[in-house]
């Protein structure tokens, strides 16, 4: 088994706990001889500039599988669906006081502060017909398409790279990456990862955070994998 490329989360995954990148993960990273792609529920131009700065290519996916980009100088792919996220929020914005997030460059969905009553929001939403999802990553909350993921997002990213999901090794902490792990051909879960990610998880690491992908890599390498 001979993996081609890796993907892998940015917060909770490549981070310390309180948010500033592991150097060592990134260090790591860099050492690769192959692809590296990060993967985020944050906007586009803040996972190129987190690629540029690690030293990778710029191929990321970001606003959780909503856009892609080959490359850092590429144009963005971005998926359809944002009509559906605004008149979610719409319609939850009587019901509670919501703050968007980088509402001018988010382009497939809408994120807000963690601020307000998420199971209460999705039981109002049910009275709306509307293919959309509200998704807790621990550091956002979005309400997106049922459509897109990471998931998605890595298939398209992967054909515009001349490869397939399986060739990928795929790395996350949270429930928006259990998409991306099942489609990838190998999927780790850092320790702090939450309860669905572990259990999506081909291999779980003994440590957390960005020394939990350190130790993923290391495994790989161990096995001959990348």
């Amino acid at each position: 088994m001979k993996f081609k490329a890796v993907v892998v989360d940015i917060d909770g995954t490549i981070t310390c706990e309180k948010r500033e990148l592991h150097l060592g993960a990134v260090e790591k990273l860099r050492s690769l001889k192959l692809p590296v792609v990060l993967a985020t529920g944050n906007i586009i131009c803040y996972a190129r500039a987190a690629s540029k700065l690690i030293g990778l290519s710029g191929a990321v996916i970001a606003e959780n599988g909503g856009a892609v980009t080959v490359q850092y100088d590429a144009p963005a792919s971005f998926a359809n669906g944002v009509e559906e996220c605004k008149k979610a929020f719409d319609y939850l914005s009587a019901h509670f006081e919501l703050t968007q997030l980088d509402p001018f460059y988010r382009k497939t969905e809408i994120a807000l502060r963690r601020n307000f009553d998420t199971e209460k929001a999705k039981e109002l939403l049910k009275a709306l017909d509307l293919d959309i999802e509200i998704v807790d990553t621990k550091y956002a909350i979005h309400i997106k398409s049922r459509k897109v993921n990471k998931g998605t997002g890595l298939v398209k990213l992967a054909r515009l790279m001349g490869l397939e999901p399986a060739d990928f090794v795929a790395i996350g902490d949270s429930m928006n990456d259990v998409e991306m792990l099942k489609v990838a051909g190998f999927g780790i879960a850092v320790a702090n990862g939450d309860e669905k990610i572990i259990k999506a998880a081909d291999y779980v690491t003994k440590a957390a955070f960005g020394a939990g992908t350190v130790e993923a890599l290391e495994f790989l390498e161990a096995k001959g994998w990348i």
